[in-house]
C-alpha cells in the first residue's frame, strides 16, 4: 500500500516543496522516517501513532515507511506531522488517495488527534497558489493562509474533521482572511515629550526618508521616549509590505491568530541578546530581530553595551536590506530593509557634560566608552544627534509640541513626493535612504553653492565616501520636507549638522 502528498520546507524565505511517500508493506513490525529529518519530525511517529489511538485507529502490525523527498534537504519542524497522518490514512486506504494530490498540508498533531497551530503557512499558501494548489492547515491559522489568494484552504480542528471531509460526512467551510486591528491607545503621541526640539526634528527627518538616527545623551533625557514615538509617525504598511512584513512573522511563529499585520513593525531587544537573536540564525535558521523589524523600526537602546560581534554583524543588513544566515548544513536569506534608531550615554555613567555628577576618568571614559562602536557602524547611521537633559523648569510646563497626527501628515507627504520620484525613474526603492550610486547624483545633484559647502566639509570633517553620500541622502530629504525640487546649501548644511558627535 502506497500513497504520497506534498508539504514544504523552508530556506529562509525560500519554500521547496516536499514530496512525503508512505508505504505499508510486508515485513517487521517498525515505523520509520527517512529523508534528513531533525529531531521533531522523528518525533512525528510517536505524535501519529496517539493521534490514530484517540481517534480509534490503529497502525497496522506491517513495516511503515515514510520517505521526504528530496532526501538532502534538511527537514525541521512539527508540520510534518499532518501530511504524514495523512499519507497513512490514504495508504491504509480510509481516505482516497487522489485527494490529497491537489493540496499541499503542514499542521502539528496533538495527542488527542488535534491540529495545532504552525509557523510558515502564510509563505506555503503563498507557494501552494503558485503550484496552482489548495493548503490543509490547522484551523487557527486558516486565516493566515486566505491571504494568499484564491485557492482551495481546509482549515481543519483535528484530523478527524479531515477524514470526515474526504470521506463526505462533514464539510469544512472556506475561512476568512483576518486584519490585525490597530489600537490608537498604544500609539504614543510626540507631544508628550517636552523640549528636545532638536531631537524631535531629526526623529521627523528620519521617519520621512526612513534614515538611520542615533541619540546621545545623559540618562533620562527622552531618547527612549523619542524612539518609542517614532512608530506613530511613521504611514502604514502598504498591502505588499504587509504581505511581505507578515510572512516573516509566520515564519518566525510570531504571528499574533493568523492576522495580517498592517502596522508597521518596533523592535527593540535588551543588550544581552545573542548574535543570532539579533541577525538570525540558530539550530534551524530563524530569522532575528532585523527581519522581524523589516519595514518597521529596529530600537537599540544602551547601544555600546550590546556585544561587538553582535554590533558588527548588522553592518551586512544595514548595506544590503537583507540578512544572510549560513550554517554547515544550512544557507537562509531573510529580508531586513529596516530603520536603525538607537540610543547610547556619552559615556559609562552617563554624565560627560555635568562636572559635579561625571566620574573622575572623564574624558577618558567617554572615550573608552564611545569606542566600543567602531567606526564604519557609526558611518552607517545617517543621523546623530545630542539629546541634552530636561531642566525641571522645562517639565513644569504644559505640552506645547505637535501632536504625533500632525507630525505623520507631513512625513507622509514628504514620503508620497519620494515614491512618485522613484516610480517616475523606474526605480523599485522608494526612499532615499535607499537611493545610491548614479540614481543619488541625479535625485540629489547640487549647485555650485552646495557642491562647495559640502566639498569643504567633506575635508574638514574628513567624511568617508559613505558618510559624504548619507549627507546627500539626508539633504534631499530635507528638500522633499520643504518642497523643494532642488537640493540647497541650506539642506546640506542642516545634514552636515546631524553627522557623528565627539564629546570630550
Amino acid at each position: 500500500m502506497f500513497s504520497r502528498l506534498n508539504t514544504v520546507a523552508f530556506q529562509g524565505v525560500d519554500v521547496i516543496t516536499i514530496d512525503v511517500q508512505a508505504q505499508i508493506s510486508s515485513g517487521m513490525n517498525r515505523f520509520t522516517i527517512v529523508g534528513l529529518p531533525d529531531k521533531a519530525v522523528a518525533e512525528s511517529r510517536e505524535r501519529v501513532y496517539a493521534a490514530f489511538h484517540a481517534m480509534g485507529l490503529s497502525l497496522p502490525f506491517q513495516k511503515i515507511t515514510i520517505n521526504l523527498a528530496p532526501a538532502d534537504v534538511q527537514k525541521e519542524g512539527s508540520h510534518y506531522d499532518l501530511p504524514i497522518a495523512l499519507g497513512l490514512l490514504a495508504a491504509m486506504r480510509l481516505i482516497p488517495s487522489d485527494s490529497l494530490t491537489d493540496y499541499i498540508a503542514l499542521g502539528e498533531l496533538s495527542l488527542d488527534s488535534r491540529l495545532a497551530a504552525v509557523s510558515g503557512v502564510l509563505p506555503a499558501a503563498i507557494h501552494a497558489a503558485s503550484l496552482d494548489k489548495g493548503i490543509i492547515c490547522p484551523k487557527m491559522c486558516g486565516g493566515e493562509a486566505a491571504w494568499a489568494g484564491d485557492i482551495p484552504i481546509l482549515a481543519a480542528e483535528s484530523l478527524l474533521s479531515l477524514v470526515n471531509h474526504f470521506k463526505g460526512t462533514q464539510v469544512l467551510s472556506p475561512p476568512q482572511p483576518l486584519i490585525e486591528e490597530e489600537n490608537s491607545q498604544k500609539i504614543l503621541d510626540l507631544r508628550d515629550v517636552k523640549g528636545q526640539e532638536t531631537a524631535k526634528r531629526a526623529l521627523e527627518v528620519a521617519a520621512a526618508g526612513g534614515h538611520n538616527l542615533l541619540m546621545l545623551g545623559p540618562p533620562g533625557a527622552g531618547k527612549s521616549m523619542l524612539a518609542s514615538r517614532l512608530p506613530g509617525i511613521l504611514p502604514p504598511l502598504t498591502p505588499a509590505e504587509a504581505l511581505e512584513v507578515t510572512m516573516i512573522h509566520s515564519l518566525a511563529g510570531k504571528l499574533n491568530e493568523g492576522k495580517l499585520i498592517r502596522t508597521r513593525p518596533f523592535r527593540d531587544p535588551h543588550h544581552s541578546a545573542s548574535m543570532p537573536a539579533l541577525v538570525g540564525g540558530g539550530l534551524r535558521a530563524q530569522p532575528g530581530e532585523v527581519s522581524i523589524a523589516h519595514h518597521g523600526v529596529l530600537f537599540l537602546d544602551e547601544l555600546p553595551e550590546f556585544a561587538r560581534g553582535t554590533l558588527e554583524a548588522l553592518r551586512q543588513p544595514l548595506e544590503s536590506g537583507k540578512a544572510v544566515v549560513s550554517r554547515a548544513n544550512a544557507h537562509a536569506t531573510y529580508p531586513s530593509r529596516f530603520q536603525l534608531i538607537a540610543a547610547m550615554n556619552p559615556c559609562r555613567c552617563g554624565y560627560l557634560s555635568d562636572v559635579s555628577r561625571s566620574c573622575s576618568r572623564a574624558p577618558k571614559c567617554a572615550q573608552d566608552y564611545q569606542s566600543k562602536i567602531s567606526g564604519p557602524l557609526f558611518d552607517r547611521i545617517d543621523l546623530h544627534v545630542e539629546v541634552e537633559e530636561v531642566s525641571a523648569e522645562d517639565l513644569s510646563l504644559p505640552s506645547t509640541g505637535e501632536k504625533s497626527l500632525l507630525v505623520a501628515e507631513r512625513v507622509k507627504r514628504a514620503r508620497d513626493i519620494q515614491e512618485k520620484r522613484y516610480q517616475t525613474l523606474g526605480e523599485s526603492i522608494r526612499l532615499n535612504a535607499h537611493a545610491d550610486g548614479e540614481l543619488l547624483d541625479h535625485v540629489a545633484a547640487l549647485d555650485e553653492a552646495g557642491q562647495a559647502l559640502l566639498k569643504k566639509a567633506a575635508t574638514s570633517f574628513k567624511l568617508s565616501a559613505r558618510g559624504y553620500r548619507r549627507v546627500l541622502r539626508v539633504a534631499r530629504t530635507l528638500a522633499d520636507m520643504g518642497g523643494v525640487e532642488a537640493v540647497l546649501s541650506e539642506h546640506i548644511a542642516e545634514a552636515l549638522s546631524y553627522r557623528r558627535l565627539h564629546f570630550g
